[in-house]
Parts: C-alpha cells; structure tokens; sequence
C-alpha cells in the first residue's frame, strides 16, 4: 500500500468509527485488533482525529482487517497469517489460485491446475489438494482465506451449487481479483461487473495462458504474479522450465526491468540459468531491456606478492 492510500484508508476508517462510536467503544474495538490504545494522543477533541492518531504506526494489514470488519470499501488484500500456514498445498513462490468448480468438471480443471503451474501460479482444486485425513471444509476454508485470486468456472449448476456460491462470495467479501471463466454461463450477481474469459472452442492450454495474461495486468494481481514468476524461473528444476519461463516473461508488456535485474543477478550461482539454451533466452531479453547480459567467463584474479598482509 502506498503512502496515500494508506492515509485515505485510515481517513476513512476514522471517519467510520467517528459516525459510529463513542470514544471507549473506539478503544475496545482498535484493542480487540491489536492496536496499542495506551499510546499517547495529542488530546484534540475529536473521535476522528484520535482514532487516526492510534492507527498512524499500525502495520498495513491490520488497517486492511479494521476497514475490512466495518465495511470501509477499499482494493486492498491482505490474507490471514495463519490462514496461509494451515494451506500446506501451496506451492512455494507461486501465486496462489483458487479455482471454483463443480465436482463434474474436476478432470478439466485438474489439468488446468498443471497448465497454471507452469506461468509459476499453484492452483487450489478440492479434489487433488485436500489431503483424505484433513477435514474437508476447514482445508477449503485455508485455501480462500490465503488465496490471492479466484477463478471460477462457471457452467450450468455452478450458481446452484452452495459450495461454489459461498467460494465466490469469500472473494468478493476479501476484495481479490476474481476471473470468470465462461463455460456455458454468463457471470451473474457480484460477479457481473467482472469480464468473463470465454473459453467455448479453446484448448487447456490456451485458457491458462490467457489466465496468466489476466493476472499480469490486473491492479490486485500484478506485483504478485511478476514477483512469483520470477522467482520461480530463477528456482527452475529443469532448461525446459527455464526457456518456457523466461519467454513467458517476455510475452509480457511494459516488463520493469528490476525482474529481469534479479534473475541476471541469480544466473551466474544457477547451474539450470546458465546452461547455453536458457542463458541464450535470458541475454536475448537482457539485451531487448538495455541490460548487460550474463557471461559464462570467469574474471581472471591478479596477485601481487608484495601486497602487505
């Protein structure tokens, strides 16, 4: 969250708390969320003023969570701590994905799951991750609670379904980025003012490409799904991995340069990195940015005796 975002959310958490409480009640609300109500104030007479003072240090999340709990609209996500510790299927350094579905549907989206994990986005689908000894709506509870998108099936049945429905209102309650994928049915209800992916006529691997192309755009994703693709070229297991990678970051548009710094400055410690067809791809788009490409050369060390211990 930047600085003035950060200032006119608590301008209007304030505002919020002014219409709505007294001064106690304002105290024992920001304690119950952990804001310490003991710090000094300057005294001005002024709900709004006092409860901007006692938020003025708080960490981002807990403002996003006290905005969140009164209905203060805002575009900010901030998953749950311990939400993201119980999720333990995960993938590490990806985005995390939910995907909402029907249960009938779970082969196409299984293999939607594996298409999504190769643009570095580990997608959540029920009936692969959710371990048998696990308690099935609590791992489904983790999964929405540390999610940084929803992706949403959306075929004949799916608003019919409880399941389905209350997977979507969790997203729309959390603000993430939900995308709709249009399978027989237009988006409906909170969903409506989303643009449905259509996905009549396109293969698995098209509709995740243009998953991934959704993410990189949009606002709430687009940090996120930068940061996680480049770390996970730069965590490649294979060369195939890399090169799919790294074209995969050169497909995208306006690419800053700081993305590109990290993998160059990771290349040289990588035995995947700089092997000669990812290195080649990867100086192909350091070249493309202005940026000094890798070199497989070692400098040569010069000695000289008579320097003093």
């Amino acid at each position: 969250m930047n600085v003035l975002d950060r200032l006119e959310l608590i301008d209007r958490i304030g505002r919020e708390l002014q219409s709505r409480m007294g001064y106690s009640d304002i105290a024992v609300f920001l304690k119950a969320h952990g804001v310490d109500t003991e710090k000094p104030t300057s005294g001005v007479n002024s709900k709004w003023v006092y409860s901007k003072e006692l938020l003025a240090d708080e960490p981002d999340a807990r403002i996003v969570r006290i905005a969140t709990e009164l209905s203060v609209p805002h575009n900010h996500v901030v998953a749950d701590p311990a939400r993201i510790l119980e999720a333990t299927f995960w993938e590490p350094f990806h985005l995390r994905l939910f995907l909402s579905h029907l249960s009938t549907f779970k082969k196409t989206t299984g293999q939607l799951q594996a298409a999504l994990r190769r643009y570095g986005i580990s997608a959540f689908v029920a009936h692969v991750d959710i371990e048998p000894t696990r308690e099935w709506m609590d791992e489904i509870e983790a999964g929405l609670h540390s999610m940084d998108a929803l992706l949403a099936i959306l075929m004949p049945g799916f608003k019919e379904s409880n399941w389905t429905d209350q997977e979507v209102g969790v997203a729309v309650g959390r603000g993430v980025l939900i995308i709709p994928v249009m399978r027989g049915l237009n988006p409906y209800g909170f969903i409506s003012r989303y643009q449905g992916l259509n996905s009549h006529g396109k293969t698995v691997a098209t509709v995740a490409g243009e998953v991934f192309q959704i993410l990189v755009k949009s606002p709430k994703t687009r940090t996120k799904m930068l940061s996680c693709l480049t770390e996970t070229t730069i965590q490649s297991k294979t060369e195939e991995e890399a090169i799919e990678k790294l074209r995969h970051l050169g497909s995208i548009k306006d690419l800053p340069s700081l993305y590109l710094q990290k993998i160059q400055e990771s290349a040289p410690v990588s035995t995947v990195l700089i092997a000669p067809a990812p290195l080649a791809e990867l100086n192909k788009l350091l070249a493309a940015s202005g940026l000094k490409p890798v070199s497989t050369k070692k400098e040569a060390i010069n000695f000289d005796d008579d320097i003093p211990f």
